[in-house]
């Protein structure tokens, strides 16, 4: 693994964490619901990813301007693939294998979407944010 991978899951830890606490407790504890949820812990996170990953895992002299415009495009691209994706996912395997109780998709989802919004961002800053 290259470095820039390694601080960046370093500083996915810290903003996934942030960003998974919020999700769940607006849509468990207020009933918030889903999608205002995980937008919610996405775009509070956002700003703890924006910084952390301009300045610690890609030291980027990009401007501020460009890359933020950029940054909001990829984390826009990648919620809405990510959580769309894991919703089709989990509902799949509630409704139609069986895998797990409907009841528990949307908890699933919120968590399987995590990994997948991980992944989608680092190609994205990477190659279209912070690329030098």
């Amino acid at each position: 693994m290259n470095q820039p991978f390694l601080r960046f899951l370093l500083v996915s830890i810290i903003h996934t964490a942030a960003g998974l606490s919020i999700m769940h407790l607006l849509y468990r504890l207020p009933h918030v619901p889903y999608w205002q949820a995980t937008l919610a812990g996405i775009a509070a996170s956002a700003v703890i990813s924006y910084i952390l990953n301009r300045t610690f895992t890609f030291q980027s002299n990009v401007s501020i301007i460009k890359s933020t415009f950029r940054f909001i495009a990829v984390m826009i691209v990648c919620y809405y693939c990510s959580y769309r994706l894991s919703t089709q996912l989990t509902d799949w395997a509630a409704l139609t294998a069986g895998i797990i109780s409907p009841r528990l998709a949307n908890n699933a989802a919120i968590l399987l979407g995590a990994g997948f919004y991980t992944i989608l961002n680092y190609i994205g800053q990477k190659q279209f944010v912070f690329f030098r």
